[in-house]
């Protein structure tokens, strides 16, 4: 049902999200609208993506989904326990869901969104929306 690998798979950054974030929030601010204080949050939360793709990392592991930080492992994702994934807007993906038995995430995709595909047909095809 599944397809196996044997190998350990660490997604490469990609600093696309947080730098269209940074720079739509640049152009608010300088335009001459009452919107600057939605730019200056609109560019922390591009600052905040930016420093999070730094340090985090997603890895496929045989078993699961790793979440790290400067290789310091964070939270533990068992395939077995998925329902279900998705990647929103293909086109330009940014989001990245995924169902647990008991609980749903959330990932703004600060990752290569290929590899990401990729990991997910591998490890959790049986699952994949």
């Amino acid at each position: 049902m599944t397809s196996v690998t044997t190998t350990t798979t660490t997604l490469t950054p990609s600093y696309r999200l947080p730098f269209a974030i940074i720079l739509i929030s640049l152009l608010i601010v300088i335009l001459p609208v009452k919107a600057n204080v939605f730019g200056f949050v609109l560019a922390l939360l591009g600052l905040f993506l930016l420093y999070q793709t730094t340090t985090i990392r997603l890895v496929f592991t045989v078993t699961a989904l790793e979440v790290r930080r400067n290789d310091r492992l964070l939270k533990t994702f068992p395939y077995a326990e998925w329902e279900s994934w998705t990647i929103f807007y293909s086109p330009v993906p940014i989001l990245f869901y995924f169902k647990e038995v008991n609980s749903i995430h959330f990932l703004p995709v600060l990752f290569n969104p290929t590899e990401l595909r990729e990991c997910l047909e591998a490890h959790v095809t049986y699952c994949a929306v």
